[in-house]
């Protein structure tokens, strides 16, 4: 039998569709019900469906007031606050295409976005970094809060296939992606809602990540919203620590994280008890075992991992009705279509192989922007190339067998080591240098960057380097000079011989 998972379509999207509108869809029939919590230690902020959908639509009437018309482009650089997915869903509202960006990246990260993109107008919050670009119209922090009381907008309806909003990647050239995404991808997320977190209207989702993470933007937000759940977002500023007692407090049912938030909250608080807790969900880099166990044993709850990417969200994944066997990510979300493949179409079951995605999967990008080449790239025939190596099984679990193209996971963040040497390799006195991550201690892992030079150089000036050039996220957290870098016999930097000469204590 052959590596390949398909028990027939998902419900086609219906058209005319918008985003926005498929996200809202049950504000009018629940108008009270409170769909944001934004929660802190001392105070907490709620939003009902009715106030969320006029903030969305009163927005979306300031920002075609501004001059933007269905088509723009608008870049999101916005911190961690409500106007993020407010601004967020408006723009997609009115037919505008929003960039959500990390508030991490800097001026000239930022700059090249602009370039890239040639955004019709940026949001911006002043104390995000941002280029100065003149001819661009800004629309400030204060300008969005105000739009919340303007007439509602209507929604701009059309085909699901058309451009939604772009997100960016590290892709494998080192060089950031920016991912299209259709209207239509909302729709393919339902395949998630059963798939991986058993989602009803009457849960409470708490996810411990920031408003403008695109992880908290879907799983947090958008797909709670969908079905009339509530969501439960931790305000700008709050402690990790002090997550626990706000899952109890506000009686969340699901809890979703990066696997280093489920390690941080067993390491500062051994005796865990959510009584209203169901399960977690986590996604963005692979879940330990030891972690999957120590979570159980703690809460007498399990944790359901996923396994996706930018060009595709999730699409492998364990779930309350599947829960996943030892040691694998899970299984194929149905209504997916999804094989082990080699440069002949799917392998055997059993044999490792590149996890691929089919191209008619209603949750994969349209292409990434101006890069045709770059788009068709990534496909074999029918099938989208994640990249990522795996195996299936009889029961069509999926265990994860590592990345082919050496990306890294930084806290959720995959990170290209080759933006990062990019970077690192104009710092004065480096001759080469090499970037990957490596486990400093069980299941802890973070960036290192390896180089060389004629003598050692000052790590406090490298750090100072990499946090003027790089996001936080992307910055080595390591430094160390080596007399030469290894290489593999093709006289080619060999990453996993650096990632080689660290390992977890046992």
């Amino acid at each position: 039998m052959l590596s390949l998972f398909d028990q027939g379509p998902s419900a086609a999207c219906p058209t005319p569709f918008n985003m926005a509108a498929h996200v809202l869809s049950q504000a009018d029939a629940q108008p009270d019900k409170t769909a944001l919590s934004v929660l802190s230690p001392t105070h907490s902020t709620s939003w009902s469906y009715e106030q969320i959908k006029s903030a969305v639509l009163g927005t979306g009437t300031g920002l075609l007031r501004s001059g933007l018309k269905p088509g723009d482009i608008v870049l999101m650089r916005l911190g961690n606050t409500v106007e993020f997915p407010i601004a967020y869903l408006a723009a997609i509202a009115v037919g505008l295409i929003p960039v959500p960006t990390s508030s991490q990246l800097t001026e000239g990260e930022t700059a090249k976005m602009v370039a890239e993109l040639s955004p019709g107008a940026i949001l911006r919050d002043p104390a995000i970094a941002c280029p100065n670009t003149p001819d661009i119209p800004k629309i400030l922090l204060d300008d969005l809060e105000d739009m919340r009381t303007l007439p509602p907008a209507r929604f701009d309806m059309g085909s699901p296939d058309r451009m939604a909003y772009i997100i960016y990647t590290s892709g494998t050239s080192g060089v950031p992606r920016a991912v299209c995404h259709a209207h239509r991808a909302i729709w393919a997320r339902q395949m998630m809602h059963n798939g991986w977190y058993g989602l009803t209207k009457d849960d409470r989702l708490l996810h411990a990540g920031a408003f403008n993470w695109t992880y908290t933007l879907g799983t947090g937000l958008m797909d709670p919203w969908s079905v009339g759940a509530t969501s439960l977002i931790p305000a700008h500023g709050v402690d990790l620590k002090t997550l626990p007692a706000l899952l109890k407090t506000h009686q969340a049912s699901i809890f979703a994280a990066a696997p280093g938030v489920y390690r941080k909250f067993l390491s500062d608080h051994p005796d865990l008890h959510l009584p209203d807790l169901r399960h977690g969900l986590t996604a963005g880099e692979k879940l330990s075992e030891t972690i999957r166990e120590d979570w159980f044993t703690a809460t007498g709850t399990p944790i359901f991992e996923a396994y996706g990417m930018s060009e595709c969200s999730t699409f492998i994944s364990a779930s309350p009705t599947s829960p996943a066997h030892p040691g694998t990510l899970g299984k194929p979300q149905v209504g997916r279509r999804i094989a082990i493949v080699d440069e002949n179409g799917p392998v055997s079951l059993g044999k490792q192989g590149t996890i691929a995605i089919d191209q008619n999967d209603p949750g994969l990008m349209l292409g990434y922007l101006n890069a045709e080449e770059d788009t068709q790239s990534r496909f074999q025939d029918t099938w989208f190339l994640t990249g990522d190596q795996g195996v299936m099984d009889g029961d069509f679990y999926i265990t994860y067998a590592g990345r082919a193209d050496d990306m890294m996971n930084a806290g959720g963040y995959r990170v290209s080591p080759l933006e990062v040497e990019a970077a690192l390799s104009r710092f004065p006195g480096i001759t080469t240098v090499g970037v990957t991550d490596i486990e400093i201690k069980r299941d802890v892992r973070i960036i290192a960057a390896f180089y060389t030079a004629s003598s050692e150089l000052d790590e406090t000036a490298l750090k100072a380097y990499a946090e003027q050039n790089l996001a936080r996220y992307k910055q080595p957290k390591l430094f160390q000079r080596l007399d030469a870098l290894p290489t593999n016999p093709n006289g080619k930097l060999s990453r996993r011989a650096l990632r080689a000469q660290f390992k977890a204590p046992k």
